[in-house]
């Protein structure tokens, strides 16, 4: 079976983190969060892999390479002059994908959920497609998928997380198994969704769409705050639960806590940072504080003409861009 993992999105809501790079090419503990899909991916053996790329796809291609570091073989194809939604990425990718069996999953998830388990379910149904589904006990910003008797059944809008009465709302886990038959519903050459293009006429019509549901550990890194609180609950048990890249130049008498250090930074003597992420190359000075916040230098700026709508604001302080995570 192969898999197509997609990375092609913009990644505006982790904004400044995603200046110089895509969001899948972000560094999570040490390593591109993509490489965790495609060691995840090769761990089920799936080693064939297609990666979508539209914006900065070159941050992608550094952080794959070619796969091998991560046990598989990938593929690279390019969404241009635009992106092409999840429905368009796989038209674009047809002739890698549509001669057997494959997966599709998103580029920004950390997960130990068994593809194994999804993909025997699968078969046995004789679904044209079976989407990984999660309860989503905390009523978070994903959009509620209907199940009922193992076949999805439609699709809401966002919980109220007002609403603590009766069962948790099902969320997709952006992983699903798809037969080479749903290409039939898939347009040539357009930008589509797949929910619009495929899921919903598919249902209309009759088809199986499968629901297998995990309680499985799952995380996706979507926002600045998300990517921290996860880094941290990965961090569990570590010591004062902080990670700190490579070439670090750190002051014994600096005090880290709770946060996340990417390559090539200095920290000075009484400095203090914490529950914040530290971009590379970014320089705290003596006595300085950083709480609460996402630090990268203000040079690479220049990388974008502005900040996204989406995006946390900061402010440059020195020669760093500084966003506070509680706004």
């Amino acid at each position: 079976m192969k898999a197509i993992i997609l990375a092609a999105g913009y990644g505006t809501r982790l904004f400044p983190l995603t200046i110089d790079r895509t969001k899948p090419a972000i560094p999570l503990l040490g390593k591109p969060l993509v490489g965790y899909v495609a060691e995840y991916l090769a761990t089920f053996g799936i080693k064939d892999v297609v990666v979508n790329l539209h914006h900065q796809p070159e941050s992608v291609k550094r952080a794959l390479g070619d796969g091998s570091r991560f046990g598989v073989r990938i593929h690279y194809t390019t969404e241009l002059p635009r992106i092409l939604g999840t429905s368009g990425a796989l038209d674009n990718a047809r002739e890698h994908l549509e001669d057997d069996t494959f997966l599709i999953i998103n580029g920004k998830i950390v997960t130990d959920i068994d593809i194994e388990a999804a993909l025997t379910q699968h078969r046995e149904s004789g679904a044209i497609a079976t989407m990984i589904l999660k309860e989503n006990a905390a009523r978070e910003r994903f959009s509620e998928v209907y199940e009922e008797g193992g076949r999805v059944t439609g699709f809401g809008d966002f919980p109220d997380p007002n609403l603590t009465e009766g069962p948790a709302p099902m969320m997709f886990t952006g992983i699903h198994i798809l037969e080479p038959r749903a290409f039939d519903y898939i347009p040539r050459g357009v930008y589509s969704d797949i929910v619009p293009t495929f899921y919903n006429p598919a249902i209309a019509k009759g088809e199986h769409i499968g629901a297998h549901i995990t309680n499985a550990r799952w995380f996706e890194l979507s926002t600045i705050p998300r990517y921290l609180e996860i880094s941290l609950k990965l961090l569990n048990g570590a010591k004062h639960r902080t990670f700190v890249g490579r070439n670090p130049n750190i002051s014994e008498s600096a005090l880290i806590d709770d946060s996340v250090i990417w390559d090539n930074v200095s920290i000075g003597e009484g400095a203090r940072v914490e529950r914040s992420i530290i971009g590379d190359d970014v320089v705290i000075g003596p006595g300085e504080t950083i709480s609460d916040s996402a630090v990268v230098r203000s040079e690479i700026l220049g990388h974008s003409s502005e900040v996204p709508e989406k995006a946390l604001r900061g402010k440059i302080v020195g020669e760093n861009y500084v966003v506070p995570l509680i706004q």
